[in-house]
Parts: C-alpha cells; structure tokens; sequence
C-alpha cells in the first residue's frame, strides 16, 4: 500500500507538471481565451480545480469532502486577469492536495470519509479525484495546442517519433521504475 500512496503522488504531479508546462508555452492572454461562450478558458479550469482540491482536500480526514462554504458555480465564473492570479490559485490547489496526501499512512486507507455523504474509503477517495483532474488537466493541454497551432511543444511523444521512442525504451535492460519518473526528473532538472 505504501507504493499505492507513491504513486498516486507521482501520478498527481505528473499532472500538476502537464499543466505547468502548457502554462510556459503560452503567452498570457492565451490563459484566458474561450473557444465559446460555452467553454471555458485555461483560467477557468484552473479555478474550478482550484476550488476542487481546496473543497476536497482541506480536513480530508475528517470533513465531507464538498464543504459548505464551497461555490462550485462561482468557480465557473472567471475573475481571474493575470499569470500570476492563475499560478496562485493553481499552487494552492496541489499544495493543499500534497499536504493532505503526506499526511496518510497505510492505517488511513481503509477509513471510511464521505463526499457529498457518500461514503469512500480513502483509497477510493483518491481513486476519484485523480481521474477527475487527469480530465480538466487534458483540456488545459488540448486548449493550450489549439491557442498555440504549430508553435506548440509536444508533451509526449511527437507525432511521427514512436518507432524512435520505442527503440530508445527498447534498447536499455528491463527495469522497475514508474511511469512518471522520467517526467519528475526532467522537471527538477
């Protein structure tokens, strides 16, 4: 279980790495730009994600995961005009999540906590969250390459480059590493 917790946090700043590096490559008011009025911008997807993970995270252990003093409508409602509003509340959304998630140890997992007084443990707690940013964390990447057209930077494989990726993965000896190592480390680098 200890590697279930190791993982998850991997997985989660692998995300958390997804979006920063989509935030880099745009110029600011790519942050804010909607393709329609029934879409949302970057800057909204921050906010809602913000409010999410301040929602869900804060008191984990011990509260309903959907607080009372949340407004998921108003997180739809984009206030935000700068870069350093939308790095701000994206920062306190995945800090409140790490220091919820240092916290657990394998004698948490099993504890039953609700969301919305449904009933979770907190494996299957984290289990629902992780998707759900996964999903707001593509649409961030999928706006950023449309806002940016053939300026954009691959954050995977390039299109075309698989057999050269593959060759590469296949030419060194079989290993344990988790999937996001690669991506942590050139991020630290």
């Amino acid at each position: 279980m200890t590697d279930y917790l190791d993982s998850v946090k991997k997985q989660f700043e692998y995300y958390k790495i997804l979006g920063e590096k989509t935030f880099f490559q745009l110029p600011d008011e790519k942050l804010f730009w909607q393709y329609n009025d029934n879409s949302n911008s970057i800057a909204t997807i921050v906010k809602h994600l913000w409010g999410n993970m301040i929602s869900r995270w804060t008191d984990f252990l011990t509260t309903d995961g959907e607080k009372e003093w949340r407004k998921r409508d108003a997180e739809f409602e984009n206030e935000l005009t700068t870069r350093k509003e939308l790095i701000d509340k994206w920062n306190a959304g995945w800090e409140c999540l790490f220091n919820a998630l240092n916290s657990l140890t394998m004698d948490h997992l099993n504890k039953e906590i609700y969301i919305r007084n449904q009933g979770h443990t907190i494996t299957e707690a984290i289990n629902r969250q992780l998707p759900h940013y996964a999903y707001h964390v593509g649409q961030i990447v999928f706006i950023g390459k449309m806002a940016c057209g053939n300026d954009w930077t691959s954050l995977s494989i390039p299109k075309g480059n698989s057999k050269t990726y593959n060759e590469d993965k296949f030419s060194k000896p079989k290993h344990k590493e988790h999937f996001t190592d690669e991506s942590l480390k050139k991020k630290k680098e």
